[in-house]
């Protein structure tokens, strides 16, 4: 690992005056789950790590009936699952968080730093830039091994998948995140703030060098039922092949509203608008949800070994479905 210098603010404000204007000059330093890997791979080269865990504002959830949840950036994923506002109120938020299986990750790993990691693609963890493309800018992915890239947004120049495991069921539940700049707060739809990168150089966020996500905000979740199901390859620790986060609006037995976003299938969380229109007005059935699976990867182009992640995204749709419907945590 490189040497760096390390500074340990508190306060959101000495944080963001330590931070650059390059991606390159410094690192940020929550959980250290992924950095400190990036790092000793020789991916990531900062000249500066901001550790940031000291900034008591950035912790802690706060749950009111009424208005919604706020979780701190610096909240672990142990602390978002064991919550109980969050497993009874956002079941969705709390199995998506018990999807990452090593009690190590959960322990140590951030919300925020989840929504900010890296891409898993294994032509960028070897150093082959974001876009994995050779020097003629030709993509190694299409040609190459691309079993675990991505099947919706994968036009180019990107085909990796966004790694976030908490990211559908917050974007299902309509949250916004809060970051912190010199130039004071701002505030974005969750939605809104992935982006899928098209040169290098670009991130995969709306987040600027010298920014931190301070929080995260969710409405309130009054008649909203929800669920994520994941299509793991194994048990043991690994991210999912594909994911499916649902959230119902309900009347009875009817879906009034939903939302439906996929996670593992393109370079942003994918917010599948087809299986909205379709479970609009529809009372649940296993039919009605097998649809919506279809309907979720509308517009799907399998690279030559991922043809298999399409069917994988359907099955995760209609099983999130049928949970939510059922309201089971």
């Amino acid at each position: 690992m490189r040497a760096f210098e390390y500074a340990s603010p508190t306060t959101k404000e000495q944080a963001a005056a330590l931070l650059g204007d390059k991606w390159d000059d410094i690192g940020i330093l929550a959980g250290g789950t992924d950095l400190l890997s990036l790092m000793k791979d020789d991916i990531s080269k900062p000249r500066r790590l901001v550790d940031i865990k000291g900034i008591k504002e950035m912790q802690g959830i706060r749950h009111a009936p009424a208005t919604g949840l706020r979780i701190g950036a610096l909240v672990t994923l142990q602390e978002l699952l064991e919550h109980a506002a969050v497993k009874k109120e956002y079941p969705a938020l709390a199995q998506a968080a018990t999807g990452v299986a090593s009690m190590q990750l959960r322990n140590a790993g951030t919300v925020g730093g989840d929504l900010c990691q890296r891409p898993r693609c294994w032509y960028f963890r070897n150093g082959n830039g974001l876009l994995a493309q050779d020097s003629s800018g030709k993509s190694l992915v299409v040609d190459g091994e691309n079993k675990y890239h991505a099947i919706l947004g994968n036009s180019g120049p990107a085909y990796f998948v966004n790694p976030s495991s908490l990211a559908p069921a917050l974007i299902a539940l309509g949250a916004r995140i809060k970051v912190y700049g010199p130039k004071g707060s701002r505030e974005v739809a969750l939605e809104q703030f992935f982006t899928t990168p098209q040169k290098d150089g670009e991130r995969e966020y709306l987040l600027k060098p010298n920014e931190i996500i301070t929080e995260i905000t969710v409405p309130a979740a009054s008649g909203v039922r929800s669920a994520t199901y994941a299509v793991h390859e194994r048990e043991a620790l690994d991210w999912p092949l594909a994911a499916a986060s649902v959230a119902l609006k309900m009347s009875g037995t009817k879906i009034t509203s939903a939302r439906v976003v996929l996670g593992q299938v393109a370079p942003i969380p994918w917010a599948a608008a087809e299986a909205d229109k379709l479970l609009a007005g529809k009372v649940v059935s296993e039919q009605v949800a097998k649809d919506a699976g279809a309907a979720a990867v509308t517009g799907a182009r399998a690279l030559s070994q991922n043809a298999y992640k399409i069917q994988l995204a359907k099955v995760a749709v209609k099983r999130a479905i049928l949970q939510a419907s059922e309201g089971r945590a």
